[in-house]
């Protein structure tokens, strides 16, 4: 078997980013999701007579929760595109195509990038590069996911205690987090050129307009498709900036 050459000072990605092993975990990945589902869907259908819901029920609870998913799908999906250059397929599909959560991968493999002085899709974007952004994309969603397993049954029991004393704090506090990290990544990157800073004020003005007619209109999928929709947004006002 004749595997692929890695070189970590190479700025030619492409080998490594197509690399078989991680071809691999990405199709392991898959298979694990999909058996998952089996066994979610078949014990949903063993468990709905209990509760009083006939197959015809279950169909069509299952098809609107598909069509539900139709929007934020492709909006991952129009993000996944976007960063297949700079993650290529296997690791977008792993962790943008399943987990969605671009923008916390994004953010990681940025700083773990930033940490050696290079840049995501720049001059110093070596496969070293690439290979320590991923393990920060891999190990921040396997913490994620530990500390969800470990602490939401702990933390369950001080929601239900905070909500009584005042409901608002647990709604105010995890937004204010998100806030605060999401505007230190921004601000870190609009300082950079004009460029940066038109680009991100074009992005937040499109996902604003979506969220606004989401509301106004009574169109939830524009609230979910308003992450594609701002990318896009940003990508033209990057090219047209910088085009100049």
């Amino acid at each position: 078997m004749v595997f692929t050459a890695v070189d970590p000072s190479s700025t030619d990605i492409t080998p490594l980013i197509h690399h078989p092993v991680l071809w691999a975990a990405a199709a392991g990945v898959f298979a694990v999701v999909i058996l998952q589902s089996v066994i979610y869907f078949t014990a949903i259908r063993k468990a709905a007579p209990a509760v009083g819901l006939s197959p015809a029920q279950v169909n069509s609870s299952v098809r609107s929760g598909a069509v539900a998913a139709i929007g934020p799908s492709l909006a991952v999906a129009l993000i996944a595109v976007s960063l297949l250059p700079l993650f290529g397929t296997p690791a977008v599909l792993a962790r943008i195509g399943l987990v969605g959560s671009a923008a916390f991968d994004v953010a990681a493999a940025g700083i773990s990038a930033g940490t050696q002085g290079a840049q995501l899709g720049g001059p110093t974007y070596t496969q070293k590069i690439f290979a320590l952004a991923f393990a920060a994309m891999t190990i921040g969603g396997l913490a994620w996911m530990l500390s969800a397993l470990i602490l939401t049954p702990i933390l369950s029991k001080g929601d239900a205690k905070l909500r009584k004393v005042n409901p608002a704090v647990m709604a105010i506090v995890p937004t204010a987090a998100l806030l605060g990290a999401f505007f230190t990544l921004a601000f870190s990157e609009v300082v950079k050129s004009p460029a940066h800073l038109v680009t991100m004020i074009a992005s937040a003005a499109a996902m604003g307009a979506c969220l606004l007619l989401s509301h106004r209109l009574r169109r939830p999928w524009l609230r979910e498709w308003g992450l594609g929709f701002s990318i896009v947004v940003a990508l033209a006002a990057a090219y047209f900036m910088t085009a100049a």
